[in-house]
């Protein structure tokens, strides 16, 4: 887990001033599910994403 939120904070939040709290989250979920599992592969999963 510390490596997830080391990489959305230095990839994603840190390079982003958001104006309300929806779209932080809306941008967070977006980090999540388009970039972050997609590429990530786990061994103990088959090198599939999350």
């Amino acid at each position: 887990m510390k490596s997830f939120f080391s990489l959305l904070k230095t990839k994603r939040i840190a390079r982003e001033t958001y104006r309300t709290r929806t779209q932080a989250r809306q941008d967070v979920f977006d980090y999540i599910e388009r970039f972050y599992n997609p590429t990530r592969r786990y061994s103990t999963l088959g090198y599939l994403g999350p």
